[in-house]
């Protein structure tokens, strides 16, 4: 290994993995590996992913909490171009951490990348004045798979970082994302076996 360096089971959550590539840079300018299968497979992220994605979104901008509901994806993601807070929702049934969260800031400086597994709720928030967004799926887009929870559902508790000189009020969210039940809706939805 040694391209990269992994933090695993972050904030206690096993299986959430916070990757950093070796970047080697000199006057003029630099290089790294953003992916390698290998090095990835090393680390204990032995996935096939299937398709890139792409997003850019301006300051303010909250998208999340987000899930597949039929189709999970293990995701890779990280920041091209600025800056966000990138938040993760551990919904795995029987797990010990369910409901739990992790955060990280991801960007285009720090070049930091987050490995969400299958079944995690996935969200950021825009740090900087624009930023776009790379990930990395394991399965295709399926139209109607989306599922939600709450960005600020008090079960759960995220502490948001917020852009500088913004506050909750001047956020800007999708009206689907203001619409999503919380914690203990999803519950309910998926069964008392949760």
């Amino acid at each position: 290994m040694g391209k990269i360096q992994v933090t695993e089971d972050c904030n206690g959550i096993k299986g959430v993995k916070v990757i950093e590539p070796a970047v080697y840079g000199d006057a003029r300018g630099y290089f790294m590996e953003t992916y390698n299968y290998n090095d990835f497979a090393e680390a204990g992220i032995n996935c096939q992913f299937v398709q890139d994605n792409q997003s850019a979104s301006k300051k303010g901008v909250l998208r999340g909490l987000h899930f597949q509901i039929n189709y999970p994806q293990d995701k890779l993601v990280r920041v091209v171009s600025g800056e966000v807070f990138d938040v993760v929702v551990d919904l795995r049934e029987g797990s010990e951490t369910f409901g739990k969260w992790f955060g990280v800031v991801l960007s285009a400086e720090n070049k930091k990348q987050l490995f969400v597994p299958k079944n995690f709720a996935h969200g950021f928030i825009v740090l900087s004045d624009y930023a776009e967004f790379c990930y990395k799926v394991t399965d295709f887009y399926h139209p109607n798979d989306e599922g939600g929870i709450l960005w600020k559902d008090p079960a759960i508790g995220v502490e948001w970082l917020m852009p500088e000189g913004m506050t909750e009020a001047d956020l800007i969210l999708s009206d689907k994302d203001t619409k999503w039940g919380g914690l203990e809706a999803y519950k309910s939805e998926r069964g008392s076996h949760l």
